[in-house]
């Protein structure tokens, strides 16, 4: 979103240095130039933000309709939210995944998975404290650590590694005094999926090293071509070094709902919880009847949201292939991440694409240092929509 300009008044005032730490919310300024394009009257395909585009399923709609007027959720709800919905999101994880979750002590209700990435290192950082995070990586990550006063250490993600981060390569200076790190796949900019051995081999580093592991499966429901995301909670002793931060967002269209939960180690769910008795009243209580409705009915409307992607990305890549823009296909969530053709930077082609395409695409550079060479398109349209801004790309005669 954009920010108003600030007011200029007699009164001065000076926020605390927290504020000016905050990194520029990098996802603002696409918006305005998208506006800016759509103001002049151009037709823009905005393929750069990563915002679900179908409706949330009718029947998790009529759960929240029924359950608005129960006088009883008119009231303040427990502060760690109802036991409904947390055995609701365990009996999932059970299904799902195989995974054991006692409600009251390895689960916490979050407003949605963002707030758990920035509570989480206001939690455990502090001055002095350095946090490892993926490059590239989602921006909110950023936000957290700047919040705790903290230092980060970047992960470069490469695509001759898989896009997976090489524990190896970090300093022992870094390793000393982290305390945190993040961890995110399916992932958000590239696609990438890891494969069990990568959560077995981040459990052991973790466990080595002291670091808490903060795994965002966001994007978990989403993986193509027979393959299922795997969790790392899946693996023996990921509760003692860490927890996954899981959203109803992505897998059943609620991101306007603001639903997520924090999920394993037992101490890093009580200090979530503590911390939000002091923020929150916890989540409206109709909502939560209603994601516990998600969570625990009919699991068609995942399998067909998946469905419905994975065409969208072979219709898009192919596409893609018609005007010479080759790259590897993603194996989950709802992005391309694409190689920047020679000549361009990632906001030159960004910017370039939007001007002479009026297509958006997110620069890679906006998720950090090594996003550079990349763009992100979200697959996030209709199929013929995608094909479309494809034809208008191709039109330039990049490649």
């Amino acid at each position: 979103m954009t920010y108003p300009a600030p007011v200029k008044s007699a009164f001065a005032i000076e926020p605390a240095d927290r504020m000016k730490r905050l990194p520029e919310q990098f996802f603002a300024s696409l918006v305005s130039k998208v506006n800016h394009q759509i103001s002049l009257g151009h037709d823009v395909i905005n393929l750069g933000q990563g915002n679900p585009d179908q409706p949330t399923p009718p029947h998790i709609v009529a759960a929240l309709q029924e359950a608005a007027p129960n006088p009883l959720y008119h009231k303040y709800p427990p502060f760690s939210g109802y036991r409904f919905l947390k055995e609701a999101v365990a009996a999932r994880y059970k299904e799902d995944y195989g995974v054991d979750l006692d409600p009251d002590t390895e689960v916490a209700v979050l407003f949605g998975g963002k707030t758990g990435l920035v509570e989480i290192s206001q939690i455990m950082l502090g001055p002095g404290d350095v946090c490892l995070v993926p490059d590239p990586g989602y921006p909110d990550y950023w936000s957290g650590v700047a919040l705790a006063g903290a230092e980060m250490a970047f992960m470069p993600l490469r695509e001759s590694n898989a896009f997976l981060p090489d524990y190896s390569a970090l300093s022992p200076r870094e390793l000393e005094r982290a305390k945190l790190m993040f961890i995110n796949y399916p992932n958000n900019p590239t696609g990438a999926t890891a494969p069990v051995s990568f959560y077995e081999e981040t459990i052991r580093f973790a466990a080595k090293n002291g670091i808490a592991v903060v795994s965002d499966f966001a994007y978990g429901a989403i993986g193509f071509d027979g393959k299922r995301p795997v969790s790392f909670l899946e693996q023996p002793g990921a509760k003692e070094v860490g927890i996954e931060l899981y959203t109803l967002s992505k897998t059943y269209n609620m991101a306007g709902w603001r639903v997520g939960f924090a999920l394993g180690n037992p101490e890093l769910v009580r200090l979530i919880n503590l911390m939000q008795d002091h923020y929150y009243c916890s989540l409206f209580g109709g909502i939560q009847a209603a994601a516990a409705t998600a969570l625990t009915g009919p699991q068609d409307c995942v399998r067909e949201l998946v469905a419905m992607y994975e065409s969208r990305r072979n219709a898009f890549y192919g596409a893609l292939s018609d005007i010479g823009w080759q790259a590897l296909p993603s194996p989950g969530s709802f992005f391309a991440w694409l190689p920047v053709p020679k000549g361009f930077t990632s906001a030159e082609l960004a910017d370039t694409l939007l001007e002479r395409a009026n297509v958006m695409a997110a620069p890679g550079i906006g998720f950090g240092r090594n996003g550079e060479g990349y763009v992100r398109i979200g697959l996030l349209s209709s199929e013929d929509r995608l094909k479309e801004a494809v034809s208008r790309i191709g039109g330039l005669n990049l490649f």
